[in-house]
């Protein structure tokens, strides 16, 4: 199996794909026609990218069958596209959650404790004492989460520790306006903070930021989120609040966030911006980052060494299930539900052709099986085969399919 890595990738995740047997182009430099140029001269079956674009003209460049995210978010792969062509699109979810959750919790202290501002002046020469003895801490506070993902748990665990409080807002809970019980805290791996600090549910995003000292942000990227912190979200936050952005740029509307911290004396700490530079270093200009009171960091959240090599073992995982069993662990592009509304139950004699006798016979009449499986026996001389199709196969079809092939034993037709 041939794999392009196009992107950073630990020494350790090579060494991993080699030793799977895989055949390895490193070249973390590659972009758009040049990275469309390598997938067709080397053939390759699988993608590693990072934030490297992946569109149509990479998609049509060779024989790809699966491109891994080697991260979370893969909002810069067409997963449209790689879905029209057959093309696996895999992530590797919660692999940096904790050094994403570390740097939020960098962002907030340091905001509270105004800390740049501080080493800045002492670089200048100047000791002042008075000024930055001003913060008002974090015990007791409360921290509104937008999004309880594997990120926004790790942020609970680490609030608990903080002596925060809690308010949440997740699409799970959307409209509810609650404590947390202890099973939801459960299933959510957080029990144990639950047992020290109070965790409420908000029933909107504008309701936990309302009622918020610090919000922390940790939505992914999807239509009903772009744009989620707005002006009417930031125009009930308290004056003199903390918001911090460590998911997606897009997120936020960084004018009603620069509005903000205007007239609202908001103070923010940011790690992703809307018009990040392509490439790893460049020219970067942003009004926002300018304002008194905003921190910025460089899109680091998942930048630590820790981070890296679990993302490196998990991207290898990937690979090596799809090489040795055709199965591709965290796929995120596979169709929830099919266009599929009966299923055709076909129990048969574990025999050579008999699946293609029955396949013919739906497509001689225009049914399209949306997925199919077959279940084997034991001693191998029976078999179930489970066919789900994209309408109802007719009495006559299913008389036909029988009577012609004398090794099926029973059909059944099941709604869906």
């Amino acid at each position: 199996m041939k794999v392009v890595v196009a992107d950073k990738f630990e020494q350790s995740g090579i060494d991993g794909l080699r030793d799977a047997g895989c055949e390895v182009l490193y070249e973390p430099e590659l972009k758009d026609a040049a990275l469309a140029e390598a997938v067709r001269t080397t053939h390759a079956d699988v993608l590693v990218v990072r934030g490297t674009r992946v569109g149509s003209e990479v998609l049509d460049a060779g024989p790809l069958s699966l491109i891994v995210r080697a991260g979370a978010g893969y909002n810069t792969i067409d997963v449209a596209a790689a879905s029209a062509r057959g093309i696996y699109v895999s992530n590797c979810p919660g692999k940096n959650a904790i050094a994403v959750a570390e740097l939020a919790f960098a962002l907030i202290l340091a905001l509270d404790r105004r800390v740049p501002d501080n080493v800045a002046e002492l670089r200048a020469g100047r000791w002042n004492k008075k000024e930055f003895s001003n913060a008002q801490g974090l015990f007791g506070r409360t921290l509104g989460l937008l999004g309880i993902g594997s990120i926004g748990q790790e942020m609970i665990r680490r609030a608990a520790g903080f002596g925060m409080n809690l308010v949440v807002w997740s699409r799970r809970y959307d409209g509810q306006n609650r404590p947390m019980t202890e099973r939801e805290a459960r299933d959510i791996g957080v029990e144990p903070a639950l047992r020290t600090v109070r965790i409420d549910v908000a029933p909107t995003p504008a309701d936990a930021a309302a009622r918020a000292d610090v919000l922390s942000l940790h939505v992914a990227l999807a239509p009903e989120t772009k744009g989620l912190v707005n002006a009417a979200l930031l125009g009930r936050m308290k004056p003199g609040a903390i918001v911090v952005n460590t998911a997606r740029g897009e997120v936020v509307d960084y004018p009603a966030l620069a509005a903000a911290v205007r007239q609202k004396h908001l103070r923010v700490g940011l790690d992703v911006f809307a018009n990040e530079p392509t490439s790893p270093a460049g020219e970067f200009h942003d009004d926002l980052i300018g304002l008194p009171g905003v921190y910025g960091t460089h899109h680091i959240g998942a930048s630590t060494e820790q981070a890296q090599e679990a993302i490196a073992a998990e991207t290898v995982r990937i690979i090596r299930s799809f090489k040795e069993t055709g199965r591709v662990p965290n796929v995120v592009n596979l169709a929830t539900r099919t266009p599929a509304t009966h299923m055709l139950v076909v129990r048969h004699r574990d025999r050579p052709g008999v699946l293609a006798h029955v396949f013919n016979n739906l497509r001689r009449d225009n049914l399209n099986v949306q997925e199919t499986e077959n279940i084997v026996f034991e001693g191998a001389e029976a078999a179930v085969a489970r066919i789900n199709l994209d309408g109802e196969p007719p009495a006559a079809l299913c008389d036909r399919i029988k009577a012609e092939n004398a090794d099926i034993l029973d059909l059944q037709v099941v709604p869906l």
